[in-house]
């Protein structure tokens, strides 16, 4: 035997072994066989090197999902409540939708136990900057679980959730599947954030990926254009996000209970900007707290820089920039602290 034909069977015999040990339902293992039997017979007919890349990639994929490995939940309401304290200020009303979902979590645990895992998909709709998708981490450090983003933002196709053929060349599967496989549980908080904001033209097969996702009679099966066998995510927690709800289609939103997510007030927001905003911007800058300072009359320009905002994502760019150039100012001159008053605010804020 040639020494090239040695080191392709040692290849070959590589694949077996990772096949052989990998934990998987008798029907994928022969199936992941045949295309190991197929690539030994490119040996022979010179095509091996292409067949070879395409195999053992499928093969990596398939051994990447995570079967049957989950994360127990952590069903504790005082625990959830103190997470969701610590991350959100205000929305009371929204803040009680989530502790009285993990209240049935937790009064339903047996029957999930058991297998019959229903878990109701919530739909936070709202403008931008009004806390939808930190909702979902929320949830995801009360539950302990792993967390999954999805972005439909500006998505143009379903193959894109559902992922393409692996005859076709350059294929991969979706990101439903890329998002467990980085999780590494086949149980995670799966965030679709924004599904209302997929391209126009692809926006009707999107709906339909989705449709399949979050019913409980579908999902316990979803099949990957890629992966081409079924996978199990009827044990996963689907959170949705969106601005409003009009590219939403019926069936979609029937399987889907809404929340709106209510506008901050100035005083709220006022709130959130000393207790969380701020307070996390200068640790990330490497300023200490008594290294920078607002003055109460200049907050107001603060919180509304262009007039009335919903949400706190331009007072959150606001912040940001006043301490950026706070940090350099420090750097460079040497101060040892900034105080942002009537006289120098022209120098951190933005100037409309």
């Amino acid at each position: 035997m040639s020494d090239y034909k040695q080191i392709l069977n040692q290849e070959i015999d590589e694949l077996k072994q990772r096949v052989q040990a990998a934990q998987l339902a008798e029907e994928m293992r022969d199936k992941l066989k045949k295309d190991i039997v197929a690539l030994e017979r490119s040996v022979e007919w010179g095509s091996y090197d292409e067949k070879y890349e395409r195999v053992s990639k499928y093969i990596d994929w398939v051994l990447k999902i995570p079967w049957e490995k989950e994360t127990a939940d952590r069903l504790d309401l005082a625990v959830t409540q103190e997470i969701f304290a610590k991350h959100h200020y205000g929305m009371q009303e929204v803040k009680d939708r989530f502790l009285e979902y993990v209240s049935v979590l937790k009064l339903r645990q047996k029957q999930y136990a058991d297998g019959d895992f229903r878990a109701p998909v919530l739909l936070l709709v709202g403008l931008v900057g009004t806390g939808k998708t930190t909702f979902a981490y929320s949830l995801a450090e009360a539950l302990d679980r792993k967390i999954v983003r999805i972005p439909f933002g500006g998505m143009s196709s379903a193959k894109e959730l559902r992922g393409e053929s692996r005859l076709i060349l350059g294929a991969e599967p979706g990101r439903v599947i890329k998002g467990i496989c980085e999780a590494g549980v086949r149980n995670p908080v799966v965030l679709l954030d924004e599904i209302d904001r997929g391209a126009e033209e692809a926006n009707r097969d999107i709906m339909g990926v989705l449709v399949e996702l979050l019913d409980p009679a579908q999902n316990n099966s979803f099949r990957d254009a890629y992966i081409d066998y079924p996978v199990n995510l009827s044990h996963a927690i689907f959170i949705a996000t969106a601005n409003n709800t009009s590219q939403i289609v019926t069936a979609v939103l029937d399987r889907l209970e809404k929340i709106p997510m209510p506008s901050y007030t100035d005083e709220e927001k006022m709130v959130i900007a000393k207790k969380y905003v701020l307070p996390g911007l200068l640790e990330a800058a490497g300023l200490k707290s008594e290294q920078f300072a607002i003055e109460e009359s200049i907050w107001p320009s603060v919180l509304r820089p262009l007039g009335y905002d919903m949400g706190i994502r331009s007072l959150q760019r606001t912040l940001q920039g006043a301490v950026r150039k706070a940090a350099r100012i420090i750097v460079e001159k040497g101060y040892s602290q900034i105080v942002v008053n009537q006289e120098n605010r022209k120098i951190f804020l933005p100037q409309y």
